[in-house]
C-alpha cells in the first residue's frame, strides 16, 4: 500500500514499528523480510540505532548484512553522553554504510546540537538527518546543503516548502500515503495541508504509535492486537477518527475495508509475546 501510495522508502522498527518492543532477533529478521519482499520497489530502512554503541553497531552490521539500503540512528537516549560522546558514537556506526541520525530531543532526552552534525557531515555515509526540533534547525541544516527530513507532520509542508527539507519521514503516510507524497512533491498546498492537520494532530493526541495502531485496526488494515504496555484510544477518540476519515475520504486511506468504531471488547492487549 505504501509503493503504491508513492513512498519512496520505509523505516523497518522504528518508534512507529514498535522497534523498542523487539528482540534483536524479531528486528533483523522484519528489516531481512522487508528487503526481500520489497527491496526492489523501495528503499529499506533499518532502524538499528540503540542507546548503545556496541547494540548499534552490531544490529547495523546484521541490518546491511540482510540488505537494508540504509539505517536509522537515534542518539543514545536515557543513558545520555557528552558531545564528544554523540560523535564518537555515530563514527562508529557511520563507516558502515548508508546513515540517516534521527534528532528528537522529547523521546532521546538530549538534543543533538548543530555542531554534532557540522562534525559528521564530512563522512559520505551521512544520508541525512530525520530532524524533529523545528524549522529554523531544518534551516540551518539545509543552508549548508545538509539532507533534512522533518520529522513533525504537522510541520513537514512548511518545512518542505518554505525551510528546503528534502521531505519527511511520516506517521500520517501509513495511513495516507498518497496524500502524504502530493503534500512533499507537489508543491506547496496550504488547502491540502489544512485539510490533513486533524487527522495528524489526532494522531499524537496520545503518545505515537497508539492512535496508528487504533486507526490500522478500525480500517481493517491491522488486527486490533496491542502490546503492552500500548492500549488502544478511548471510544471517544476511536469515533473522532472514523469522522475524520470520512472528512478526508476514505479512498485517501490504506486498505478496502469500511471504517468503523471498534468496541473496547475487540481490542487483545498482550503482555508475553
Amino acid at each position: 500500500m505504501q509503493i503504491e501510495g508513492g513512498s519512496e522508502g520505509v523505516i523497518v522498527g522504528g518508534t512507529t514499528g514498535e522497534g523498542h518492543l523487539m528482540s534483536w532477533d524479531e528486528h533483523i529478521m522484519l528489516i531481512g523480510h522487508t528487503v526481500n519482499c520489497f527491496g526492489t520497489r523501495i528503499k529499506v530502512i533499518g532502524n538499528t540505532g540503540s542507546n548503545s554503541t556496541r547494540e548499534a553497531v552490531h544490529a547495523t552490521e546484521q541490518g546491511f548484512a540482510v540488505g537494508m539500503h540504509a539505517a536509522l540512528h537515534i542518539n543514545p537516549y536515557y543513558g545520555k553522553t557528552s558531545t564528544e560522546g554523540l560523535i564518537s558514537h555515530f563514527e562508529a556506526v557511520l563507516p558502515m554504510g548508508p546513515t540517516i541520525i534521527y534528532n528528537v530531543p522529547s523521546r532521546s532526552g538530549q538534543d543533538i546540537p548543530p555542531q554534532v552534525i557540522d562534525a559528521l557531515s564530512g563522512y559520505s555515509n551521512l544520508a541525512g538527518v530525520k530532524e524533529c526540533v523545528g524549522h529554523e534547525r531544518v534551516k540551518c541544516y539545509t543552508d549548508k546543503g545538509i539532507t533534512i527530513w522533518s520529522g513533525n507532520d504537522d510541520e513537514c509542508h512548511d518545512s518542505r516548502w518554505k525551510y528546503g527539507a528534502t521531505g519527511v519521514i511520516s506517521v500520517a503516510s501509513n495511513l495516507v500515503p498518497g496524500l502524504m507524497r502530493s503534500l512533499m512533491y507537489e508543491g506547496g498546498n496550504a488547502l491540502l495541508n489544512e485539510k490533513l492537520l486533524p487527522l495528524m494532530k489526532w494522531l499524537f493526541c496520545q503518545p505515537n504509535p497508539i492512535a496508528l495502531n487504533t486507526a490500522l485496526a478500525q480500517l481493517g488494515v491491522a488486527r486490533p492486537v496491542f502490546r503492552l504496555p500500548y492500549v488502544p484510544l478511548p471510544l471517544e477518540k476511536r469515533i473522532e477518527f472514523v469522522r475524520i476519515v470520512e472528512a478526508i475520504g476514505r479512498g485517501n486511506f490504506v486498505g478496502q475495508k469500511e471504517a468503523r468504531v471498534l468496541d473496547d471488547d475487540d481490542f487483545v492487549l498482550i503482555s508475553r509475546y
